[in-house]
């Protein structure tokens, strides 16, 4: 396992020695699950991306696509249109690594160069021309790609999916893309794995996958877990988005004694401390 990840310009620090990073979600769009239309301007953009980095935020995910189940497609200038600007706003205001969260290979050479210093694609670089693009990327500039599971696609994904078993079979996924990664010029220093919590996957796949997020270890490569506000949180608790935060910060500090390096969240601040917590209790055995 590495121990640190180069993002662009800056290294993030990803050992067990400290705690997991957070990375705090920047959606920049009116239909995402839980905050579709809070940040649409790139006033109010920057405004929150500014808050979260004051709340610990050691990434600021951007996405100018909704990947809830059901999302319409976005176009592509459309997808810029809304990503680039702000990006660009918080790349020359905060001192702080930028991801672009997309599946696209034209939102990820615009989002890089202005500013972004990782690659967040649900898809795992499988569109065309995706690998490409983001191989080209870490090369001239050492950004940093996030490789996600997903079955099927947002609009479908939650259509009954199923599996003999969830965890060797997303294990088995995200080791071929890393192999397709490194086979591209892309070193294993330059990439995080998400078993993609809520994405094409049932309440119990994703319990699964918590339980024995471990098991991802072995692929070598840094693990980013998105449990925060997720509807297999509130079918549990049966609660609605905006009362999620205790089962959020539950499932964060279960992904931290997994092995999580990276936990994306929409409250930073409290999902910072949570942490904070976990990890003193594991480093104190």
């Amino acid at each position: 396992m590495i121990d640190s990840l180069r993002c662009g310009k800056q290294w993030l620090d990803v050992s067990r020695l400290s705690p997991p990073k957070v990375m705090g979600i920047l959606n920049v769009t009116p239909d995402s699950f839980s905050d579709g239309g809070l940040f649409v301007s790139v006033t109010q953009a920057l405004q929150q991306a500014h808050c979260m980095v004051a709340e610990g935020a050691a990434i600021i995910d951007v996405g100018g696509e909704s990947t809830r189940p059901g999302a319409a497609e976005v176009s592509v200038q459309h997808e810029i249109d809304r990503v680039i600007p702000v990006i660009d706003a918080i790349a020359r205001e905060c001192d702080t690594i930028i991801s672009v969260d997309t599946r696209k290979p034209e939102v990820m050479r615009a989002a890089v160069e202005a500013g972004a210093g990782m690659v967040n694609d649900v898809r795992a670089l499988r569109e065309p021309g995706a690998l490409d693009a983001a191989s080209e990327a870490v090369n001239a500039l050492g950004v940093a790609v996030c490789l996600m599971h997903m079955q099927g696609k947002p609009r479908v994904m939650q259509e009954k999916p199923e599996y003999d078993d969830v965890v060797e079979t997303v294990k088995g996924f995200l080791q071929a893309r890393i192999a397709a990664c490194t086979t591209a010029g892309i070193a294993l220093d330059n990439i995080v794995i998400d078993p993609g919590f809520g994405f094409g996957k049932i309440v119990r796949h994703n319990l699964q996958l918590v339980n024995q997020l471990s098991a991802f270890s072995s692929l070598g490569a840094p693990i980013l877990m998105g449990v925060s506000r997720k509807s297999s949180i509130g079918a549990i608790l049966d609660k609605p988005t905006d009362q999620r935060l205790a089962g959020s910060l539950a499932m964060a500090t279960l992904c931290c004694q997994q092995g999580a390096a990276i936990i994306r969240a929409h409250d930073v601040a409290e999902t910072v401390d949570a942490l904070k917590i976990c990890h003193a209790v594991i480093r104190a055995l």
